[in-house]
This record gives structure tokens, C-alpha cells and sequence, in this order.
């Protein structure tokens, strides 16, 4: 069986980690990520609530991963993006009335 090779991606606002990992063929989006070490760089991944995926696509942790795959691990949004694009439609309307 050949290796692929993955990368793990995480970020927070003060700092990003970008590992590239060596794993099997036959990988899952879990064993990838369990493998990099992201999980004891920063012990507040919790994999059982926060949402992951590959290029920006939500994906299972079960996700069979292929080579050059890179995987994201999403933190949850702190602000609702419906109401962020209201609340610029406004400023920005205020903006054009001056």
C-alpha cells in the first residue's frame, strides 16, 4: 500500500498551523489529523463538535482522504454571517445618504 501525503490545517486569530502529513493510502480525515499532531498543539479541538473538511467542503471524519487532500479543521463562528452582511448593507447605505 503507498503513502499520500495530506495537509492539516487549523487556525486561530493569532496563529495558523499548516502540517503536511505522510499517511497511508486508505486514510481517514481522522487518523490524518490524529497523526499530525495538531490535537496536542491545541488541546481545545474537540473533533466530536467542531466541524472539519477538505478544500473548504464539509466532510465526515470517516472521509477516505486521497493524495495532496488538505484538511481543515473549522472553529465555530462567532458571529452570525447573515446578520454581519445586514449590518455592512446598512453602514453602507448610511454611508451613501451622507
Amino acid at each position: 500500500m503507498a503513502d499520500i501525503r495530506v495537509q492539516v490545517c487549523y487556525a486561530r486569530p493569532e496563529a495558523q498551523t499548516l502540517r503536511d502529513v505522510v499517511v497511508p493510502e486508505g486514510a481517514t480525515l481522522q487518523s490524518a489529523i490524529e497523526h499530525s499532531g495538531v490535537l496536542h498543539d491545541w488541546p481545545e479541538i474537540d473533533l466530536s463538535r467542531l466541524r472539519v473538511g477538505v478544500y473548504g467542503k464539509l466532510k465526515a471524519l470517516d472521509t477516505l482522504l486521497r493524495d495532496r487532500d488538505r484538511i481543515e479543521i473549522y472553529r465555530p463562528l462567532i458571529a452570525d454571517p447573515k446578520e454581519s452582511r445586514r449590518k455592512r448593507a446598512v453602514k453602507k447605505e448610511e454611508a451613501k445618504g451622507r
